[in-house]
């Protein structure tokens, strides 16, 4: 088994060498009753009992399909037994195949040993019910700071943020939009577009029941944000509009929506530089 800390600070642990699918014969798995109450080093924020965290599971309005969403629904309720919530599950062709799983708990926040829990929590259910017909790699990581918004309440909690969202279908004559996160009203995820034209509609309210993937986009500002939070379990805060509306020094893209006064370019001055961070 392998733990660690990638470039985009996500927090990750790979079993390895890969399960085989299906038991043979009775199955029997020595580990942590997922049951009890999980004790993590530290300040102890981990322990979580059953009853006390069901209020704070909120079901995912970005949802999995094919064999990711049959994964999805063996581990989830091993997952939500030890008070952490499921993000993401992807199977793709990495390794041969690999099972990636996002977990998290409630706060947003997730370690090492989380990670290692939650992977030793949905081993046993994944060999039991065998929704994979192969062997696979098994990881499981944190959500990481450029992190997918899958709940309504992370539209919420991620305000104020440069975001990336994809529709399932068109949406006011469009399925892809980029801009600031203004939080949700109701069903609705807002979003202040940073690359609407002059005849388009710069804030828009994209229904929930549309989106088919939305993320955080890698930013200067998320990266300071996620380091105030670190492991405080506090809620981000909302940059002031002046600052989230200026280009980070530096770089051609802006933090948010343009000011269209803003003085274009002369001649022979280079246009905006492609941001190497971002996820197309």
């Amino acid at each position: 088994m392998e733990t660690g800390l990638d470039s985009g600070q996500q927090l990750w642990f790979r079993c390895k060498p890969a399960i085989k699918s299906g038991p043979t014969g009775p199955l029997f798995f020595i580990g942590r009753n997922v049951h009890e109450p999980l004790q993590s080093a530290g300040d102890g924020r981990a322990t979580r009992m059953v009853e006390q965290n069901s209020q704070d599971q909120e079901d995912r309005i970005v949802v999995e399909s094919g064999v990711a969403a049959r994964v999805a629904a063996i581990i989830e309720p091993a997952i939500v037994d030890l008070g952490y919530r499921l993000v993401r599950v992807r199977v793709t062709s990495q390794n041969g195949c690999t099972v990636q799983i996002m977990a998290e708990l409630p706060d947003g926040t997730m370690t090492v040993e989380g990670c290692e829990a939650v992977s030793q929590a949905v081993s046993p259910a994944l060999d039991v019910d065998d929704p994979i017909q192969a062997a696979y790699h098994l990881e499981v990581s944190s959500p990481g700071i450029d992190r997918p918004l899958v709940r309504p309440g992370d539209f919420a909690r991620w305000a104020g943020h440069l975001t990336k969202i994809e529709t399932s279908e068109p949406f006011a004559g469009r399925k892809r939009f980029r801009g600031i996160l203004r939080g949700a009203s109701g069903t609705d995820a807002l979003l202040s577009r940073d690359d609407a034209k002059s005849d388009e509609e710069r804030d828009v309210a994209i229904p929930m029941r549309l989106i088919g993937e939305a993320r955080l986009v890698l930013t200067d500002a998320l990266v300071t944000e996620s380091l105030r939070r670190g492991k405080s379990g506090l809620p981000p805060e909302m940059p002031p509009a002046d600052e989230i509306a200026q280009p980070v020094p530096g770089r051609g893209k802006s933090l948010g929506p343009r000011d269209p006064k803003a003085r274009k370019p002369g001649k022979g001055a280079k246009g905006p530089v492609k941001n190497t961070q971002e996820e197309e």
